[in-house]
């Protein structure tokens, strides 16, 4: 169905240094992502306010995890920066730092 692509090293940075089980449930997690037609909101939501930002949502027990991604041309899914959620709401840099790679990537495209 959809492709799944790193853009750059955000997201690896982040990946490599979480457990095995949160690697693993980010795996299964972007598997949905890949294989199903259409994605719950559980596991993938527009960001709301943004140009076209979304964020990959993982939960390992008490430990949430956000990954952003956009689309390009409908079923490439590009991968951006990610972090842990310890708050209700969603750091603003951490927000900006998604917007701004997302620029970052179409210019160089």
């Amino acid at each position: 169905m959809r492709k799944v692509v790193a853009y750059k090293n955000y997201f690896l940075e982040f990946y490599q240094v979480q457990t095995a089980k949160v690697q693993e449930k980010i795996e299964w997690t972007l598997a949905l992502i890949r294989d199903l037609p259409v994605i719950p909101e559980k596991y993938l939501k527009h960001l709301e306010g943004s140009d076209g930002l979304f964020e990959i949502r993982v939960q390992v027990s008490s430990n949430i995890y956000r990954i952003f991604c956009f689309f390009d041309e409908g079923q490439l899914v590009v991968l951006g920066n990610a972090f842990q959620k310890k708050t209700q709401q969603t750091p603003k840099q951490e927000l900006e730092k998604a917007a701004k790679i997302k620029k970052m990537y179409f210019d160089e495209k």
